[in-house]
C-alpha cells in the first residue's frame, strides 16, 4: 500500500541515512520501524518532539468499582445516553415565566 508522510527534515535524514548504511531501500527500513513498533509492549515516547498523554478514562460514579478500573463500552454509552437524555430534559423544561 501507498501512503505518504511528513516527517520533519533532521528526521528524515537520519532515517535515510541510516537505511543506506544499513544497505536497505529507505520504504524496507521504516517497515522494520513501524512492525517493531507495533510488537512493542510499551508506547513509544516522542523524544521531545511532544508530550504523550494516556487515553482518556471515564470514571464510575459507584463505589463498587476498584479505583482506577475502566468502564465498559456498554457502561461508557450509557452514562452518554443519560447524559444527553438530561440535556435534553433540561432544553424542553418549561420556565417559570409566561410568555406574553
Amino acid at each position: 500500500m501507498r501512503t505518504t508522510l511528513d516527517l520533519p527534515d533532521p528526521l528524515f535524514r537520519e532515517v535515510k541515512s541510516r537505511a543506506a548504511r544499513e544497505g536497505m531501500k529507505l520504504k524496507e527500513l521504516i517497515a522494520c520501524y513501524i512492525e517493531a513498533g507495533l510488537r512493542s509492549a510499551t508506547v513509544p515516547t516522542t523524544g521531545g518532539r511532544g508530550h504523550p498523554e494516556p487515553l482518556p478514562v471515564a470514571i464510575p460514579r459507584e463505589a463498587g468499582r476498584a479505583p482506577g478500573q475502566a468502564l465498559t463500552n456498554r457502561e461508557l454509552q450509557a452514562l452518554l445516553e443519560e447524559e444527553d437524555f438530561e440535556n435534553y430534559e433540561r432544553s424542553v423544561a418549561p420556565t417559570d415565566r409566561e410568555p406574553g
